[in-house]
């Protein structure tokens, strides 16, 4: 008969006690991984989405000589991107210039635009863009023009901020026949206009004005998209 050696086994109970306890501790542990992880899952935002100016382009097509596309200048966006006014062909855009220190007349401008954009219905309002470009690029800077988006609650989805040089500022105005001057304290004298554009660019409607019913650019913009799809057809 073969007596067990007391020590040894006291010393495989300890070992064996504390394998246990490894295995309880790393469970828990692993257990804890698991449960914020569902819960970073379930309680995070849903990410936001990117600004018309960064989708994939279309290629490169024919415009007229009325297209706002035809221009060449490179722009700057509120979130630091360097683009091309054709990046956003392929979609209407409902477009006004204006500046983030106007104190009249470019908020209600903007209100406008977000009149036209509520007006529409859903199934057309997802395929139309709204640009709004600064005529004081000194300023507005793409921090600013960010900011101003935030202000005034301008989804990034449809909405292009822009900024550009004074000679492209100068060059989109003509084609837009929006004429704008220095004014006083840092403000600038400028016409009131939201223009529509097809998908190609060019000026198909132009509202005057502010304050005005958006049934004019709700029509426009319904037709340039019913128009669009028959002729995919």
């Amino acid at each position: 008969m073969v007596l067990a050696n007391p020590r040894r086994a006291g010393r495989e109970e300890r070992r064996h006690a504390d394998l246990v306890k490894t295995s309880f501790l790393l469970t828990a542990f692993l257990a804890g991984i698991a449960s914020v992880h569902a819960v970073a899952t379930t309680t995070a935002k849903p990410s936001t989405p990117p600004p018309p100016s960064c989708r994939v382009g279309l290629p490169p097509g024919k415009y007229s000589e009325t297209s706002l596309y035809t221009l060449d200048s490179t722009w700057t966006t509120d979130a630091g991107r360097e683009v091309k006014l054709n990046v956003l062909r392929g979609y209407p855009q409902v477009v006004a210039m204006f500046f983030t220190n106007c104190q009249h007349s470019c908020p209600l401008i903007v209100a406008d635009m977000k009149s036209i954009e509520k007006a529409l219905p859903r199934g057309v309002r997802s395929k139309v863009d709204f640009l709004l470009v600064s005529i004081d690029p000194n300023r507005d800077t793409p921090e600013v023009l960010r900011a101003f988006r935030e202000k005034h609650r301008l989804g990034t989805e449809h909405w292009t901020l822009l900024r550009g040089s004074a000679d492209a500022v100068k060059s989109l105005a003509e084609k837009l026949g929006f004429q704008y001057y220095p004014g006083s304290e840092k403000q600038f004298g400028h016409t009131l206009v939201i223009s529509i554009l097809n998908q190609n660019g060019e000026i198909v409607f132009q509202q005057g004005g502010v304050g005005a019913l958006p049934d004019g650019a709700v029509d426009t913009l319904v037709r340039l998209l019913r128009t669009n799809t028959k002729g995919k057809r």
